[in-house]
């Protein structure tokens, strides 16, 4: 795996370099098909990756949210994300990041979440503590809490959990505070223990794929809104259906399901 962890930062370490020029530089964007922005940053820093990764692991599949999957019958396949949180880097909030997972038949093993702007990078492997470096302090690791009178809750944007607002609306009465806005940057905060859950809707596989290793890592739980765990798509199967629960304590867990339950 060494050599998979090098090529994942090797991915985002390119990207990185990529976007940093773009950032308040007042991009244009353009609406893809979901409504969803896409600008040149987008586009190139995938592209990018996407060589890097090919010169490394030249066998190995490739998911892009903006160029689709080379090689899609490899049992291992890389996912990316060349900016999760396309509308935070265009308002100029460094709140957004790439991210880069490496899936085993379809379940993630290797997950890396960068911020290019901050320096902080996490690195999840399936079976071994989560890494984070960055120039903030700070380590990972997910923290203790008891209850969910006592837990932070995040998610990225009421718009995002569209029909499913009065289940989120239900966990959002049980906790402490709820904030709002951090795409993948949440999850990496969740990861270092300043917040406690974060329940979002409408994710696709290159939003939560990284995510897992990261979390789990930690000392986390993520699984969809019924408690299963992701799954990501196939001829067969269309996978989880983008709702997304993480927490850092896992006692949490099955009370936050029961929330979004009803129950």
């Amino acid at each position: 795996m060494d050599a998979r962890v090098a090529a994942a930062e090797a991915a985002a370490d390119v990207a990185g370099a990529v976007i940093r020029p773009f950032f308040r530089a007042r991009l244009p964007a353009t609406l893809k098909h979901d409504r969803s922005p896409v600008t040149i940053a987008d586009r190139t820093a995938e592209q990018a990756m996407r060589a890097v990764l090919a010169e490394r692991c030249p066998d190995h599949g490739i998911t892009g949210e903006e160029f689709g999957t080379d090689r899609p019958d490899a049992r291992l396949r890389w996912v990316l994300d060349p900016i999760d949180g396309t509308r935070a880097f265009i308002t100029g909030r460094p709140v957004f990041g790439t991210l880069i997972a490496l899936l085993d038949d379809g379940v993630p093993i290797l997950g890396v979440i960068d911020q290019p702007v901050t320096g902080e990078r996490w690195v999840g492997l399936a079976g071994q503590p989560t890494r984070f470096r960055g120039p903030f302090g700070g380590a990972a690791g997910t923290r203790p809490c008891a209850s969910l009178a006592e837990a932070e809750l995040s998610a990225t944007s009421p718009e995002m959990l569209g029909p499913h607002r009065p289940d989120w609306d239900r966990l959002a009465g049980a906790v402490r505070r709820v904030s709002w806005g951090g795409d993948c940057y949440a999850y990496g905060l969740l990861a270092l223990g300043q917040i406690d859950v974060i329940a979002e809707a409408d994710l696709k596989l290159w939003d939560w794929a990284a995510l897992v290793p990261v979390i789990e890592g930690a000392g986390g739980r993520i699984t969809d809104w019924t408690g299963q765990a992701l799954r990501a798509g196939s001829s067969h199967d269309s996978g989880s259906d983008g709702r997304v629960l993480a927490v850092g304590d896992p006692t949490l867990h099955a009370a936050a399901v029961a929330r979004l339950a009803g129950r």
